[in-house]
């Protein structure tokens, strides 16, 4: 592990004050994919962080890569983090057939990224949302789900990071946050993309801390 990583994930871990819980689940070295909510740029900086030190070692974050391959940004992403970037949306001149190519081949890029150790963070909802509500869930994760049956997919929950470092903010304001991790799902025989993508959403969903606004 980067030298810096040690730095920033004690960081992260005090400036977040991140509480973590782990639900019909417990660390493990396995390879998995680790999906949860996504509400702030500092999410999967805190997620990384919060991960036993062994286990983060072999976990990788899936970020967008129009935010993160500038500047400084680039090379925490790429060096420290060991990220991978992904295209986030279509150059409005694509055609129709394109997008669907740059679909598959982001999906196989993922599945590339597991390899036979490593372990993925990954945002199903494709953007930011409010930290109100979950948005639904893109099909990424279902292929990737099926492309990968023999991973663990683990749903996690991240609750105050948008009031940490709020959209257009740059600066972060220490805060409690609370990360949950829930038990393991997996693609069920015959199940479709929508409803494979709607359980686990909820399971996200059933991990926020009740009366939580």
């Amino acid at each position: 592990m980067h030298p810096l990583a040690w730095i920033i994930a004690g960081l992260a871990r005090t400036l977040s004050g991140v509480q973590v819980q782990w639900q019909g689940c417990v660390p493990s070295e396995r390879q998995r994919v680790y999906f949860a909510n996504h509400t702030s740029h500092l999410d999967f900086v805190v997620l990384w962080s919060a991960l036993p030190a062994k286990v983060r070692v072999k976990t990788r974050p899936v970020a967008a890569k129009d935010y993160w391959e500038k500047g400084l940004r680039s090379y925490l992403a790429r060096t420290v983090f060991r990220a991978v970037l992904i295209e986030r949306r279509a150059s409005a001149h694509e055609n129709q057939e394109q997008p669907r190519t740059s679909a598959l081949a982001i999906i196989q890029q993922l599945a590339d990224a597991l390899g036979e150790n490593d372990s993925l963070i990954f945002f199903p909802e494709g953007t930011r949302g409010s930290g109100e509500s979950v948005a639904e869930f893109k099909s990424g994760l279902y292929h990737l789900a099926k492309r990968r049956p023999d991973v663990e997919f683990v749903p996690a929950h991240l609750e105050n990071l948008n009031r940490i470092l709020p959209k257009g903010e740059i600066l972060p304001v220490p805060l409690l946050s609370l990360l949950t991790f829930g038990p393991p799902i997996q693609v069920k025989a015959e199940e479709s993309k929508r409803e494979f993508l709607q359980r686990a959403r909820d399971a996200v969903c059933s991990l926020r801390r009740q009366g939580s606004h």
